[in-house]
């Protein structure tokens, strides 16, 4: 076993790598060998370490130290000065850990200090490739308990006990959906698992995948004892290359150490796992879209019941759970039920895992235990609102879910007080609003995905969405009515009563919420043709100030489409028939006299 006296952690993940980490990893390897310093300092590629807007990351242990926004460029003065003399490179650190008493601990930021890290244990931490790294923190030592020493029923009673609800959005509570299968007498059963993660700037589940798949691997098998399946099957969009590689890795090595397949640690239980990608189906995220898929057919849902747990894949019993919430059951077996019931709050036991966006100065991915306020993870952990702008709202669950206001900021975040506020939890996807958000505009966006993801199988659907989009654009384009408010109402209401699955019975929620919480904003659209945020495009109207106005020229010869009439040092006027609302002018008036509204 070699031994290093310090270690370089890159991360991986897909931002970071989309960032230059790559090039990052190729200069640390050519500087250390320059240096030869190759077999004293063990270079680590890990999973995300959360703080993406920081990204590329390069982390040096056993200092901490937390180099942000790293270029390949700056690599040869981290390896000289500090890998080599043992001077920290100042200028590159994570400004937060640096203060005037020293270089403090990165669990002592902001960001970092009010999370708790459970799903995400080892993203960051270990080398998702290397089994053996993930085999030094616990890893199968709870595959390895419940086989040797404790009865399905057991398994079962743990997963009850914890009060683990499924992270995929629903919140179902996991032991009892397992107790569904395990009664049933069929004696072919499988394990499933959602890596399907559709929602517009989620990426809880890629990361995890990408930092700690075998969390996953072990999480299935466990799931597997428990109930009596032999077979798995991991559901993963094929958009997501570098955790498909790396978990088809990670079930290679499991193989090979015998913690997949025959006989597992010579208990007489066989289990094994295969991976199918998907082509990125939001419909999919649905449990009987997402079996039909792996069969082979279309991705729709089908009616329930049967439900899986009765009737799944093959028409045999399924157990069906997220990334996330597989990521939790190692841990709840290691550790017990009692702890993880001890985080979180009443009925929502343990953590989230939120992909925090949008308006926010700390873009990245937090876990926190349930519980924690809107307010703590906006402002303390997610930093606040950029450029000194005001708070105006959050969406919680996507395209799923509903935005909420400045009034909701304190209400703790779970499954329950966000479904009565109108919102929902979804998988995690959590995108903050500042004060230029139109959201009129926002239910627009959300609307357009879900008519585009729309399988089409049911009316409700696949009519009614599709009539709601074609209001809010006949309302952004100032031609509505107040009667096509109340429209907008009824009619979200029926898709929400009528629709076969969850994407239609959610689809209205971006609608009936910003109606609920905005509705000046839609008012303003309808009544005075104008829209207070500035971002629906035909309600602009760009007019030139006559004080400030120089009379240069610029705005004119900026135009692309010559709506600009006038002569150099007189008056000029925009045409508002052929203005085309692109901007131009504004961008290129360096005295501010065109005025835009």
């Amino acid at each position: 076993m070699a031994f290093y006296r310090s270690q370089v952690l890159v991360c991986g993940g897909t931002g970071c790598t989309s960032s230059g980490c790559g090039q990052i990893v190729e200069a640390l390897q050519a500087e250390m060998k320059k240096h030869n310093v190759e077999n004293e300092i063990e270079l680590v590629k890990t999973g995300c370490f959360g703080l993406c807007e920081l990204g590329p990351i390069v982390i040096v242990y056993p200092e901490g130290s937390f180099y942000s926004q790293v270029k390949a460029e700056d690599v040869p003065e981290i390896v000289e000065e500090h890998l080599v003399k043992g001077r920290v490179v100042e200028r590159l650190l994570y400004t937060e850990t640096v203060t005037e008493d020293g270089i403090k601990s990165l669990n002592d930021t902001g960001f970092y200090k009010k999370q708790m890290r459970v799903a995400l244990r080892n993203c960051g931490v270990i080398n998702p490739e290397n089994i053996d790294e993930y085999l030094a923190l616990d890893g199968y030592k709870a595959l390895e308990k419940v086989l040797l020493h404790m009865t399905r029923e057991e398994v079962i009673d743990t997963m009850k006990a914890s009060g683990l609800r499924g992270r995929g959005g629903g919140g179902f509570p996991t032991g009892l959906k397992w107790e569904f299968a395990a009664k049933q007498t069929n004696p072919v059963k499988y394990m499933l698992c959602n890596a399907d993660e559709g929602d517009p700037g989620a990426f809880m589940d890629r990361s995890i995948l990408e930092g700690d798949p075998h969390s996953l691997i072990e999480a299935m098998a466990i799931g597997g004892y428990a109930v009596g399946a032999n077979q798995g099957y991991i559901y993963v969009r094929a958009e997501y290359p570098i955790a498909v590689d790396r978990l088809e890795v990670a079930i290679k090595q499991a193989r090979e150490y015998g913690l997949l397949g025959k006989n597992i640690f010579e208990s007489g239980f066989d289990f094994d796992l295969e991976v199918r990608l998907g082509a990125g189906a939001f419909v999919c995220g649905e449990e009987t879209a997402l079996i039909n898929s792996i069969e082979g057919k279309r991705g729709m849902p089908n009616p329930k019941p049967p439900f899986p747990a009765v009737s799944g894949l093959w028409e045999k019993p399924s157990i069906i759970n997220n990334v996330e919430t597989y990521a939790n059951i190692p841990v709840i077996i290691n550790k017990g039920a009692e702890w993880f019931k001890s985080i979180g709050s009443e009925n929502n036991a343990g953590t989230k895992v939120f992909a925090l966006g949008g308006n926010i100065v700390n873009t990245g991915l937090v876990e926190i235990p349930m519980g924690t306020t809107l307010r703590e993870v906006i402002f303390e952990i997610g930093g606040g609102i950029p450029k000194g702008k005001k708070f105006k709202a959050v969406q919680t669950g996507g395209p799923s879910g509903g935005a909420l206001t400045e009034e909701h900021l304190d209400t703790p975040i779970d499954y329950d007080n966000l479904i009565k506020l109108g919102s929902m939890m979804g998988s995690g996807g959590m995108i903050v609003m500042d004060e230029d958000t139109c959201m009129v505009d926002v239910a627009k966006f959300f609307l357009d995905f879900t008519v585009e993801e729309s399988c089409g199988k049911c009316t409700p659907c696949r009519v009614g969405t599709k009539r709601l989009l074609e209001i809010l654009e006949k309302i952004t384009e100032g031609k509505g009515t107040m009667e096509d408010l109340l429209k907008l109402e009824k009619l979200g209401k029926q898709i929400k009563a009528t629709s076969l699955c969850g994407l239609g019975q959610t689809a209205p929620n971006p609608i009936l919420s910003t109606l609920e919480n905005f509705r000046h904003e839609y008012e303003a659209h309808v009544i005075d043709k104008s829209c207070p945020a500035g971002i629906c495009k035909e309600l602009l109207k760009y007019t030139i100030i006559e004080e400030p106005c120089k009379k240069c020229g610029l705005c004119q010869r900026a135009c692309p489409v010559g709506a600009i009439e006038g002569k150099v040092r007189e008056n000029f006027t925009i045409i508002q028939d052929k203005c085309i609302k692109c901007g131009a002018c504004v961008d290129k008036c360096p005295f501010n006299a065109i005025e835009r509204k």
